[in-house]
């Protein structure tokens, strides 16, 4: 018997495209997507911002010093948020109804910037975002990113010893629903045939 949700929030709650934000750096530096793009997988800043090895000054410092600029948080702040696309008001309201039936949680690789601009407008067509969810389990915070099965594992003990066998996890990536399923979790993948709303017809 299915007890908890657990979202993930980039293509689930939110649509993401990642090579957006590297295209917003180039431009902004004067360079080519293509030396962005491998600036950004060399000095691995997503994965030192998302799993908290340094904070949001120290990574606003770092992109300053690898891009060679000046710029302003607001400007940092609004190219490093270019990927966030769409997030359908239905997808907000499915998982409040969700709420009456089930224990909702959210599991996401994400980072504090990504955090406040969702939020924000999660906040636009009436939502706090976060009262959404029993408990967020964020990767800047927990220490964990996915695919590691600790991530999950660590969620499942703070979410007050949920049993996986209970739990459903939500992601388009098959890596991660992949790692979830070792640890026991039931889960849904949302490949590129359907959406969140389609693929939760049944709860």
């Amino acid at each position: 018997m299915i007890k908890n949700l657990i979202f993930e929030m980039g293509n689930v709650i939110i649509d993401i495209d990642v090579p957006l934000t590297y295209r917003a750096f180039a431009e902004l530096a004067g360079i080519s997507e293509e030396e962005a793009t491998r600036l950004f997988h060399e000095k691995a800043f997503f994965h030192q911002f998302e799993i908290g090895k340094i904070n949001e000054a120290d990574f606003k410092a770092l992109l300053r010093e690898e891009f060679n600029s000046d710029w302003s948080d607001e400007t940092i702040d609004t190219a490093w948020c270019t990927l966030l696309l769409d997030m359908p008001k239905a997808r907000l309201d499915r998982i409040q109804e969700l709420r009456k039936s089930y224990r909702v949680f959210l599991l996401s690789n994400t980072n504090p910037i990504h955090v406040r601009e969702i939020v924000k407008r999660a906040a636009a067509m009436g939502y706090d975002f976060m009262s959404l969810f029993e408990k967020p389990f964020l990767s800047y915070e927990m220490g964990f990113m996915k695919p590691d099965p600790e991530f999950y594992r660590h969620a499942l003990q703070e979410g007050g010893g949920l049993l996986p066998e209970e739990s459903v996890f939500i992601d388009d990536n098959a890596d991660n629903i992949e790692s979830a399923a070792t640890v026991g979790i039931q889960t849904i993948w949302l490949n590129p045939l359907g959406t969140v709303l389609d693929k939760l017809l049944d709860y």
